[in-house]
């Protein structure tokens, strides 16, 4: 069966398209581009298959589709910045192979001007062909989200920007066949600029009310209260939740290095929610000190060590940070996580508790770092010596919250 889109980069954003497109009773081809983190399990890769997804590491593939899209990682490099070194070569890839009338659509988070200073040199070098003459070349940000089963592909609308107005509407008349909506943006730069305003929403909101759980803890005022009070308010108001940190893909991005043109809130934001491992780490130690127990030697279960609840993605996750810190204090640390068998840091193993209930008895201090599903936090509190809750999560009354 011939495929009719090419889906190259298969981590977080990339596999959920191609699940979706093959939903949509699209054939496709997954190519991908380095080491990804995105993975399916044996039974939806089995369906997938059934389906009409053909994984590929043949470029000369790409070639014959009519849609490609570039859902390639772009990670902090050691500056800092993005670093766009997969997004090129999935370019690379693509160029020497790319057909005329071929739509091919950026999905990375990059920033504004990416797709038309970078990607476009790229392709037109390598196939000979002139974007929005020969191709179509359009930018639509990724909203993928997850383990969120309320949104999905099919129900959340996509953004389109193209280099001309024929791009745009070829990109959106291929994601009209996965989505309910397409909203078309008035160019590429808007586009990406969608992606840049999404993420740091996010951040600067979360970076607000981690600063709110810092003072709330000083003045003995209850953040948890606070904010279930707030939410009711039906306007000009959003709920967010302090944490222990913030991981995940969708990268802030204050565009420092950018010509100059650095976002001094979003600067701001990263730093206080870069701080909150830190954080986290002085309130443990402080609640083993007031128990009479010193960090050093004290037995410190982690709970839930993912970055998002019901996950497997270590992605940016806080815990990572946490575990150094408080085995740079002589902490003994183990974890528990019921999403993840086998966990490292510092190239080290991390011990994994096999049976919760006794583990939590046993430790001097638990630290709830992720709120799964199947943690039964009132029986919880009751098994554990100390339980920090980082979440809000655990019956009020039975942990000391963040």
């Amino acid at each position: 069966m011939p495929a009719d889109l090419a889906v190259i980069g298969l981590g977080p954003l990339g596999l959920p398209l191609a699940q979706a497109a093959v939903a949509a009773g699209i054939p496709t081809l997954g190519y991908r581009t380095g080491e990804e983190s995105g993975a399916l399990s044996p039974a939806e890769l089995r369906r997938m298959l059934s389906g009409g997804f053909r994984p590929t590491a043949n470029p000369a593939e790409l070639g014959r589709v009519r849609t490609a899209v570039i859902c390639a990682a772009t990670p902090r490099g050691a500056d800092g910045g993005l670093d766009l070194s997969q997004v090129e070569a999935a370019a690379r890839a693509l160029a020497g192979h790319l057909r005329p009338h071929t739509t091919v659509i950026l999905e990375s988070p990059v920033y504004p001007g990416t797709t038309e200073d970078f990607l476009r040199p790229l392709l037109e070098e390598g196939s000979g062909l002139r974007a929005g003459r020969d191709f179509h070349l359009a930018h639509s940000p990724s909203r993928v989200d997850p383990g969120n089963r309320d949104f999905t592909p099919a129900n959340t609308p996509k953004v389109i920007g193209g280099l001309t107005p024929a791009c745009t509407e070829s990109a959106a008349a291929f994601y009209g066949r996965l989505t309910d909506k397409v909203v078309r943006a008035r160019g590429l730069r808007e586009a990406e600029t969608v992606q840049l305003l999404e993420a740091n929403y996010r951040h600067v909101n979360i970076a607000l009310v981690n600063e709110m759980a810092v003072l709330c803890h000083d003045l003995g005022v209850d953040l948890w209260d606070v904010v279930r009070c707030a939410e009711t308010k039906p306007f000009g108001f959003q709920a967010f939740r302090p944490g222990p940190g913030v991981g995940g893909h969708g990268l802030p991005q204050d565009l420092t290095g950018q010509a100059g043109r650095g976002l001094r809130m979003v600067e701001l934001a990263q730093q206080v929610n870069s701080r909150m491992p830190r954080y986290v780490v002085q309130r443990a130690a402080t609640l083993l000190n007031e128990h009479g127990k010193s960090a050093r030697g004290a037995r410190v279960l982690l709970l839930g060590v993912t970055y998002k609840p019901d996950l497997a993605d270590l992605q940016g996750t806080p815990a990572e940070e946490i575990a150094v810190r408080l085995m740079r204090l002589g902490a003994s640390v183990s974890y528990h996580d019921p999403h993840v068998p086998a966990w490292s840091v510092l190239d080290r193993p991390v011990p994994r508790a096999d049976s919760l209930y006794e583990a939590v008895a046993d430790a001097d201090l638990t630290i709830l770092l992720q709120h799964h599903r199947t943690y039964d936090l009132q029986g919880l509190s009751v098994k554990a010596q100390l339980l920090l809750d980082t979440r809000g999560a655990a019956p009020t009354g039975a942990a000391h919250r963040l």
